[in-house]
């Protein structure tokens, strides 16, 4: 643990082995093999060129864990007034096991509509999954864009280039769109609730038909999407 904090804690010149053993008053062999074993578990990682130390991906899946009940037992308040506003569905997915699992979704009352909740959905024909792709892992994009991706309707995006394309667009208005790519009856945006790694936690949705979350929507709809996941992230 020890170890740990001073990895993560370090200034980059201070993360060789031998300055992390002297920071924690560990003899370098053993600080060494402990930090060897912590690389095999995914805790940390090492630049074979440089022997610098950094903080690794398990870590992150920790913290990112640790979040998760919080930012959940947060976003209900929000979920209901986003829905009331909008009059459309307000649903929060959150990041599991690379992929991501509605957890809760808040549906106006007068208005019947298919359930999401305990759904995971495939990353690239989603407005939540193209958030996770746009703010997540690039090895993660990388993997899913060397592979076919599979359709679904016939608005669903299977060109990587295209992907790619609208990723980038993603990245730079903060909101990602779907255009009933997964379900033809499924239109909506998306915002990520980032972490302090600056990774998402979560993903906050707006959804509803086609007729109603159409294109002239999305920007408004984006936006207030944006907000409210800025605001789970920081209660």
């Amino acid at each position: 643990m020890q170890l740990l904090r001073a990895v993560a804690q370090a200034a980059e010149k201070d993360t060789t082995s031998a300055r992390l053993a002297e920071a924690c008053n560990l003899n370098r062999a053993t600080a060494w093999r402990i930090l060897s074993t912590l690389e095999r578990h995914g805790m940390v990682s090492v630049d074979k060129e440089s022997g610098r130390w950094a903080i690794g991906a398990a870590v992150v899946e920790i913290a990112r864990a640790a979040g998760v009940d919080a930012i959940i037992a947060s976003a209900r308040s929000t979920l209901e007034r986003l829905s009331l506003q909008t009059g459309e569905t307000a649903a929060l997915a959150v990041v599991r096991g690379g992929g991501l699992t509605y957890v809760d979704e808040v549906t106006p009352g007068a208005i019947v509509s298919a359930t999401w909740s305990g759904r995971t959905v495939p990353l690239h024909a989603t407005s939540t999954g193209k958030v996770l792709l746009a703010f997540g892992d690039p090895a993660a994009l990388h993997r899913l864009t060397s592979r076919p991706l599979p359709s679904f309707t016939a608005t669903t995006v299977t060109d990587a280039s295209a992907l790619l394309d609208e990723l980038d667009l993603t990245r730079e208005r903060g909101f990602a769109v779907c255009r009933g790519e997964y379900e033809e009856s499924a239109w909506g945006v998306s915002a990520p609730v980032l972490g302090p790694s600056g990774l998402p936690l979560a993903v906050l949705s707006i959804w509803g038909p086609g007729n109603r979350v159409g294109e002239h929507r999305f920007e408004v709809l984006g936006r207030l999407a944006r907000t409210a996941a800025d605001e789970i992230a920081t209660t």
